[in-house]
């Protein structure tokens, strides 16, 4: 049965096309159940804030982008602009790249291997779990392994997202411990909250122009909004500030700031501007238990880290390949599972009626060496009987090729 993975992510589709199509845990279940009865022989759904994907097998694929059309109440012509669909070989590819980190919104991050791990416990728990998704998923678990232990795949920063938590983390010692506020909910703060998320900080906070969008981002990252004019009366509680805005004026300034530090009895902050204009005024940067970086400064640090980087991606990218490889071999040799069951069937049987011939002689009061040299020699004839029909009706080239066929099978000529 064909192997299929269907979805859309952060790369195709916007944060409100992917709200619309995110299964939520109570009803994962129900549509694992309904999809499988509808339309798909094995099946298991990765749903996070950054992806919805279906893996399943079945011979027809277009039935699933209607399923999850269907299943969630939209029209098909809604959500198929922004769908894809992987087949086999590629499927199991894109698989094994997204649990190792390489298609994420943040590159190379952890988290999205427990997701889907947990995509393959609900499938289990539904009953969709069948023989070849369970194996991909335990060779997708050992892909991303290797990835992560042979690889600096997660150790170097190449994004201004990325070089924002680092330069964090170089001030505090556990991010968990600090209160981080976004101001902005862009493109920028979006990439910069994801990465702040997986240090799991005590506090996330958004403050932006427009209400609606500053929830919909803390609702994705579990974090709470705060309208804009109230930053200057609560930015002392925070401990780390993002800012990226349009503003063509400085949103926090020196006096605020000030204000801050006394409230927070001068212990640091870290204030990161990504803003061009800044946001953040530049006599901010002179006072004391302040550390505040600029583009420029992240900048540096990217590109520092770029390089490495890349090599350990290209190194991923052929484990990846190799274990795809890996994958269909087993795939492959499945599909010769009946053909060899069938032959040891068929051998079983007779050898049972050559031992059921040979048994009726013993009790007739026949000599043992006998029946035993009747036995081996009846066994072999009918073992071999198939083999020299093959040969003897094959003509011309295909003739030679039998004979190639039987000698590999038979390992003739090989002792």
């Amino acid at each position: 049965m064909p192997l299929f993975a269907l979805g859309l992510n952060h790369h195709t589709a916007p944060l409100a096309i992917r709200e619309r199509v995110a299964f939520g845990p109570e009803r994962l279940l129900t549509a694992l159940k309904d999809l499988t009865a509808r339309c798909a022989q094995e099946a298991a759904i990765l749903s996070t804030c950054n992806r919805t994907e279906v893996y399943f097998s079945t011979q027809e694929p277009q039935a699933a982008a209607d399923w999850l059309a269907h299943f969630h109440s939209l029209p098909l012509a809604d959500v198929s602009p922004y769908l894809y669909t992987y087949p086999d070989r590629e499927a199991v590819r894109h698989v094994f790249r997204v649990a190792s980190g390489l298609d994420s919104m943040v590159l190379g991050e952890p988290q999205i291997l427990g997701q889907v791990k947990e995509a393959m416990r609900q499938a289990e728990e539904a009953g969709t779990l069948g023989t070849t998704l369970h194996k991909l998923f335990e060779r997708t678990f050992s892909v991303a392994k290797e990835v992560r232990s042979s690889t600096a795949i997660g150790a170097n920063v190449v994004s201004m997202a990325a070089a924002s938590v680092h330069l964090a983390e170089r001030i505090f010692e556990r991010m968990k411990d600090q209160r981080v506020l976004f101001i902005g909910a862009g493109e920028m703060i979006e990439l910069c909250a994801a990465h702040f998320a997986g240090t799991g900080p005590k506090q996330i906070t958004i403050a932006n122009r427009t209400p609606e969008r500053a929830l919909a981002l803390a609702e994705r990252f579990g974090g709470d909004t705060l309208r804009l004019e109230l930053i200057g009366d609560l930015l002392h509680k925070y401990d780390v500030v993002v800012s990226c805005t349009a503003s063509r004026l400085p949103i926090v300034g020196l006096g605020m700031v000030e204000r801050a530090l006394k409230a927070r009895r001068h212990r640091p902050m870290v204030m990161v501007d990504l803003a061009v204009p800044r946001d953040i005024e530049r006599e901010v940067e002179d006072l004391d238990d302040i550390f505040l970086y600029t583009v420029d400064d992240l900048a540096q640090v990217v590109a520092s880290g770029r390089e490495s980087r890349q090599a350990a991606v290209l190194e991923a990218e052929a484990i990846i390949d190799d274990r795809v490889q890996g994958f269909f071999h087993w795939l492959e040799g499945r599909g010769a599972v009946p053909v060899i069951r069938a032959l040891r069937e068929e051998a079983d049987r007779l050898r049972q009626a050559e031992l059921e011939r040979a048994m009726r002689r013993l009790a007739k009061g026949e000599s043992a060496e006998k029946v035993l040299e009747s036995l081996s020699h009846g066994l072999t004839n009918k073992l071999i009987h198939g083999p020299s029909h093959y040969l003897n009706h094959a003509e011309g080239e295909s003739l030679a090729e039998a004979g190639e066929m039987v000698s590999q099978l038979f390992k003739l000529g090989q002792r």
